[in-house]
């Protein structure tokens, strides 16, 4: 069974979220510019003309579309490489994925999702 992960964290652990999925063998991700906020409602900042609040913070969001097999590790990479222990660290939604069709080659499944070199071939390479 195929999942997706959306992964909404911190702009500045994007380089460290991805050289962690990288050394994984996640090779295929997207990845948008989000704003947004959690429970902590936004952050108030200080300047010279006073202090204001700001509602939406910048983040950005990872969308992984992968085998259930790898779901666990890939969580892990992206908490350990993600996480400051500060609220505002982000959060990893989990879903399930139906189908999948690779539109240049009509691939379907997970032979769609599969790129040379990436954490499945590894794990066959190895089993």
């Amino acid at each position: 069974m195929l999942k997706k992960i959306e992964a909404i964290i911190r702009q500045e652990k994007l380089g460290r979220v991805q050289e962690a999925l990288g050394a994984l063998g996640i090779k295929g991700m997207n990845i948008c510019q989000v704003r947004g906020r959690g429970r902590q409602g936004g952050i108030t900042l200080s300047g010279r003309t006073g202090s204001y609040q700001v509602d939406l913070l910048p983040k950005v969001q990872l969308n992984i579309v992968l085998s259930q097999d790898n779901l666990d590790a890939t969580i892990a990479a992206i908490v350990r490489a993600g996480a400051t222990g500060q609220p505002g660290d982000g959060l990893i939604f989990v879903y399930p994925v139906e189908e999948v069709v690779r539109i240049r080659t009509g691939e379907r499944g997970r032979e769609a999702v599969m790129y040379p070199g990436d954490i499945d071939e590894q794990k066959a390479a190895v089993g």
